[in-house]
């Protein structure tokens, strides 16, 4: 397992989301954090993406960390599609083979979850894993062992911060001890 790249406050009070990718059934999304690891990821240093964004004729950006609970780091992401080969629940599909698209252009998209979904299906390494559908993950944390560049971090308790962020976060108080008796 490559060491993470994603630091554990990716997110935090002061940090807010850049935006948001929905999923096509009008009610689950994930959010983009700000820039993680930007220009120090692996995706700036790999000679296959470098290759592929300038035959694309696109310019390579920081894009963040894409995911709360499943957070993937795009700047780290190489297009490995490792993560895709050992999810299984299919969180994890490949975005431009739904929209081809700049990744950088995701922002604010809507996207159905029909992107394809295996290893070796990218439409190249300018693609990246997008966990369309993070709301299915079972925390099995297969994808985060497999990952080499270290580009996702899986953290179930991470979903106070997506609520927070959605505004749906609600604090549960305790009752005291349930065991206490009079």
């Amino acid at each position: 397992m490559a060491d993470l790249v994603i630091s554990e406050d990716f997110f935090n009070e002061d940090k807010k989301p850049v935006g948001k990718t929905s999923h096509g059934d009008g009610e689950n999304f994930h959010w983009i954090w700000p820039v993680n690891t930007g220009e120090n990821g692996a995706a700036f240093s790999d000679e296959n993406v470098k290759a592929a964004y300038a035959d694309k004729g696109e310019e390579q950006v920081p894009l963040g960390v894409h995911g709360t609970t499943v957070a993937v780091d795009w700047d780290s992401c190489v297009a490995a599609g490792s993560c895709m080969s050992v999810c299984p629940v299919q969180t994890f599909q490949w975005y431009r083979t739904e929209q081809d698209i700049a990744a950088a252009d995701v922002v604010d998209k809507t996207f159905e979850g029909t992107g394809l979904t295996e290893q070796d299906e990218r439409l190249d390494y300018t693609d990246k894993s997008m966990p369309i559908r993070e709301h299915d993950c079972t925390v099995c944390m297969a994808c985060q062992e497999a990952c080499p560049t270290g580009a996702i971090l899986i953290e179930q308790a991470n979903a106070e911060w997506h609520e927070k962020a959605a505004g749906t976060y609600v604090k549960m108080e305790g009752g005291g001890n349930p065991h206490a008796h009079d």
